[in-house]
């Protein structure tokens, strides 16, 4: 299988499967001397990962990461204080699976005849024949993301010391369209909810806050850990604290359950996708990823212009559309009101409007990158749909048994969130180079 990676200067291809021992991510780019441990890639996982509201499947999955290589295993020299720093070479994060149970591996068997319409099982099935990983989707489930937000996790740190910030939200769900906001706010108010979050998350608390995984340990003693955990899935989560979603607002200022600055617009959302839910059926919805701090230049001409690469996130399960800035709705414009003008302010370059979405020709403006990413409702719905036996071809009834999402879009945001900061850390090696290069050789 090919397809799975990435990336030229900032690398990351990702293995694995939903039911397979786990899934890799394989970081490739980072520079040497970077503190990385499994607390801060696990505090972005959470983010994603299912089971931990009423939007998400139940599925309960920790998704706890183990560096496996690319750390230091202990200070190079005595004293040297560099223990788990990044060395350069390429770093490997496991995440198992530890949640995938015989009666669900059982439900997929007795399912797998009839492919779900609107998955890949039908396609893979004819691809890879009757080897095909189809057991909880495999590579096409969206399980997979969770590499992903592994790998922008790293891309997001580096990114951050060069003033960069890539921060997610969900602009809509179920047709609930958040109102228009300064991306200061949103930005304030995803770090909030990360927070939020991450006091909230059993496992979390557990594991880490309580120093029970820890950096330090060997990789056999954390998958001791992890064996344990995988025992106690059912007990750690029953140490999450009950907090109502009044109570969560005033303390963090957040919605309890998704990630969208606008109190009321995340309230009626959702009520929107639990009353389809209600039906059986499913909803999308649309996430925007905001990138503040690029500077002017990233990308290049032609096949690798920035809004091409960001454009690649089609590749995330579920997503069916990309746009940056005003995207489709430049078919309504006039050139005149399309065109971002543009100003001098006190030596600055200051644009009127970001239609653009701060992209140009391919190039970064300097003005915050926006993308939104169009979010298909969950396929695997309960309610009955025809397909076909896809060994004899014969026409089949088939109605929802697995677990699912009532909704995709409250839980790919961190995903689209950390695959750009990917995009945006790859043109920026290239960048830094070419303008290393142009000093060299000015006259």
């Amino acid at each position: 299988m090919i397809g799975c990676h990435i990336g030229r200067f900032f690398q990351l291809t990702v293995a694995g499967g939903s039911y397979q021992e786990g899934l890799t991510a394989v970081i490739q780019g980072a520079p040497p001397g970077m503190l990385v441990t499994e607390q801060d890639i696990y505090g972005d996982l959470l983010l994603r990962k299912p089971g931990a509201d009423e939007l998400s499947s139940p599925r309960k999955e920790p998704d706890i990461p183990v560096v496996y290589t690319g750390l230091n295993a202990a200070d190079t020299v005595e004293n040297a204080h560099n223990a788990n720093h990044t060395n350069g070479t390429p770093i490997t994060v496991l995440i198992p699976n530890l949640d995938r149970h015989f009666i669900h591996i059982k439900q997929y068997q007795d399912t797998n005849r009839t492919p779900r319409p609107g998955h890949a099982s039908y396609a893979s099935f004819v691809k890879y024949g009757p080897d095909d990983d189809a057991i909880g989707a495999g590579i096409f489930s969206g399980r997979y993301t969770s590499t992903i937000v592994a790998g922008g996790y790293i891309a997001k740190k580096i990114l951050k010391a060069f003033g960069i910030e890539v921060f997610s939200y969900v602009k809509e769900a179920a047709g609930v369209r958040c109102p228009e906001m300064d991306s200061k706010k949103i930005f304030e108010h995803t770090g909030k909810y990360k927070q939020m979050r991450r006091d909230l998350d059993p496992f979390y608390q557990e594991l880490f806050v309580k120093g029970k995984l820890t950096a330090q340990m060997r990789f056999l003693e954390k998958m001791a850990v992890l064996a344990q955990v995988e025992k106690q899935i059912d007990d750690i989560r029953a140490k999450a604290p009950k907090m109502s979603g009044p109570y969560i607002r005033r303390k963090y200022d957040v919605h309890h359950v998704i990630n969208c600055p606008d109190f009321d617009a995340a309230e009626e959302m959702l009520a929107a996708c639990s009353n389809i839910t209600k039906t059986g059926d499913s909803s999308g919805g649309v996430v925007e990823v905001i990138v503040t701090g690029a500077p002017v230049g990233l990308g290049e001409p032609v096949f690798c212009k920035l809004d091409a690469e960001l454009g690649r996130m089609l590749g995330i399960g579920a997503v069916k559309g990309v746009e940056v800035g005003a995207g489709f709705a430049v078919k309504d414009m006039t050139g005149s009101r399309s065109n971002d003008q543009m100003h001098s302010e006190n030596g600055r370059v200051i644009f009127d409007s970001n239609n653009a979405g701060g992209i140009t020709g391919g190039l970064s403006t300097g003005q915050d990158i926006i993308v939104r990413l169009a979010i298909k409702p969950t396929p695997t719905i309960d309610k009955q749909q025809h397909t076909i036996d896809k060994y004899t071809l014969e026409n089949k009834k088939l109605e929802a048994i697995t677990r699912r999402d009532p909704t995709i879009v409250a839980r790919i945001w961190p995903v689209a969130e950390n695959y750009t900061a990917i995009v945006i850390l790859d043109h920026l090696l290239a960048y830094l180079g070419y303008e290393r290069m142009k000093v060299l050789f000015a006259s």
